[in-house]
């Protein structure tokens, strides 16, 4: 899960990282009441969004005056941004975030993130920093410092002295950047992320560290661990936008036919309704391109059940592993989220019986084509435990559903449904 950059830094102010003085918005009308608030003679406005090149594309301004700073922030929120890393449609911009403009003696690029050859966190330094440290590696590979961290000590001193060579600094800087690489690996490991960057980290006139950017991923695995993340996309009034005819529509009710096929396009914290819903239900669920839903239990037969899908000429729209021992509801859920993605046009569900009993998932199936309706093909394969109470009861339900007895045979079925 992917934090915007002034919640980024507000978890870093906790760990004693210093941050500019600022605030985020989602009026312009603010924008001067925070102007005079961080009592500053020059403020930066920045659009939030979870995307980098902000700067090239308009979404960094710099403002002198409390009418300045509101002007630019109502130009900025409700717009879509469109950066190198968004797609054509670009992102909407919900927030600004209104900082004090820090003056600058120096850039550096600094991250923490996993080097999973190593499989451990490593520290990445470069005296290169507010540019795209993916064309510094490229061009200048000699200047990207990487050092693995102690999981559990973090930054050792001589780990220290041979960056301080190689960045040039000595005296109280090293003594500062010590201290700075110490809290933000603390700041890592506690929030369970996987990736922590700051770019640029400024060198002041002073002598000072300040983090200008931060961007924070956290582990989707370890959300369980923190529930003030969970709140950041669980909330169904963040989640869904601010519209009369939306705000009466609760997280499970999006999902029906009744409601607009672009809600699934809207994301939050970088992940879609879908995503956010997979989350709520415990289920692991990845978007992809293809257009044959994929119901699976079991990472291993999910992964099994794309190839063989791609192996007969067909493309798979999604991984979704409702796990070993789902529920009727949650494989209910499961059903809605693969319909409702527009390019689906034909779902095969594969089953293998262990603790995860045949009977539930013929259960689910049928409870969620009565909430949803189906009107694609739906390709079944089910065996193992109860697959003949299973298959018992998915005859009796009248549903139009093709069984297939192997899964050679349900992906053939499926690819076969697709192409018509």
């Amino acid at each position: 899960m992917k934090l915007y950059e002034f919640q980024a830094k507000n978890i870093l102010k906790k760990y004693d990282v210093c941050v500019p003085r600022g605030e985020a918005i989602s009026d312009s009308n603010e924008a001067s009441g925070i102007f005079h608030k961080i009592d500053c003679k020059r403020c930066v406005i920045k659009a939030q969004v979870l995307a980098g090149g902000r700067g090239k594309s308009g979404g960094i301004q710099f403002a002198t005056t409390p009418p300045e700073a509101q002007s630019y922030a109502a130009g900025m929120l409700g717009t879509r941004l469109v950066t190198r890393q968004t797609d054509q449609k670009g992102i909407e911009i919900k927030y600004v975030l209104i900082e004090d403009a820090v003056s600058v003696k120096k850039e550096w690029y600094l991250s923490i993130t996993i080097d999973r050859s190593l499989q451990t966190p490593v520290l990445i330094v470069s005296a290169e920093g507010g540019v795209e440290i993916e064309e510094v590696a490229k061009r200048m590979p000699d200047k990207i410092i990487k050092e693995p961290l102690d999981i559990f000590s973090g930054l050792h001193p001589f780990q220290a002295r041979r960056i301080a060579t190689k960045l040039n600094i000595s005296g109280i800087l090293l003594t500062r950047f010590t201290n700075l690489v110490t809290n933000l690996f603390n700041a890592f490991i506690k929030n369970d992320c996987s990736l922590l960057e700051i770019n640029p980290l400024a060198v002041t006139e002073g002598e000072y560290l300040c983090a200008l950017d931060a961007k924070m991923d956290i582990d989707d695995n370890a959300l369980y661990r923190h529930p003030e993340f969970e709140q950041l996309f669980s909330s169904i009034n963040t989640l869904i936008p601010h519209s009369p005819t939306l705000e009466k529509r609760d997280l499970e009710g999006f999902l029906l036919p009744s409601v607009d096929k672009e809600l699934m396009n809207i994301s939050y914290q970088g992940l879609s309704y879908a995503e956010a819903l997979a989350k709520k239900y415990r289920l692991s669920y990845i978007s992809l391109d293809g257009n044959i839903g994929c119901l699976v239990n079991g990472a291993g037969l999910a992964m099994a059940t794309m190839d063989i899908i791609k192996l007969h000429g067909g493309e798979p729209a999604n991984f979704l592993d409702v796990g070993g021992d789902a529920s009727v509801e949650q494989v209910t859920q499961a059903f809605k989220i693969i319909l409702s993605d527009p390019k689906v046009k034909a779902v095969l569900i594969n089953i293998f019986g262990g603790i995860m009993k045949c009977d539930v998932i013929a259960s689910g199936i049928i409870q969620a084509i009565k909430d949803v309706g189906i009107h694609i093909p739906l390709v079944v394969r089910l065996e193992g435990t109860n697959v003949d109470i299973a298959r018992k009861i998915l005859d009796v339900s009248g549903l139009n559903i093709i069984s297939a007895k192997d899964m050679k045979e349900a992906a053939g079925m499926v690819v076969k449904a697709v192409k018509g």
